[in-house]
């Protein structure tokens, strides 16, 4: 299926671009007619998926994240926040809950957390050349009960 809209965003990887990215992908679902929690689960997603690259895509550097929101017809929204960071040695290792590579503060619960709002999350990485995740969210739409 072909989405019905799309969108690309490029930002540097500061934390301050965080919550840009986050009211970005949720102003452009809205044409989609999401309910009020449909909207925050997907600022939810994106921001956990943001946060993961400022954080460890280029923890010691300020790089490129790249965003690509695509709407269907059917009501699905697909986001993509891909960088050309570090990359994850061990996906599977890393999307286990409580999980860090960076101790402190850092609660191991992005993968965790963003599996929780969306349908479906798919991470695709390589050491050393980036990390894509694809965020899946069905939006059922304020007339979805109707």
């Amino acid at each position: 299926m072909r989405p019905c809209n799309e969108m690309r965003l490029q930002l540097e990887s500061r934390s301050v671009n965080e919550a840009f990215a986050r009211v970005a992908v949720a102003a452009f679902a809205a044409a989609l007619d999401p309910t009020l929690e449909e909207l925050n689960d997907i600022k939810t997603a994106v921001s956990e998926a943001v946060t993961n690259c400022i954080v460890h895509a280029y923890p010691d550097a300020v790089g490129r994240i790249y965003i690509r929101t695509r709407v269907f017809s059917d009501g699905l929204c697909e986001v993509q926040v891909r960088d050309r960071g570090c990359g994850i040695a061990d996906v599977k290792k890393a999307r286990e809950p409580l999980y860090t590579t960076r101790g402190g503060d850092r609660s191991g619960l992005g993968f965790s957390v963003m599996e929780s709002f969306c349908d479906k999350v798919r991470v695709r990485s390589a050491v050393g050349k980036g990390t894509t995740v694809t965020l899946l969210k069905r939006l059922h739409g304020k007339n979805a009960a109707e």
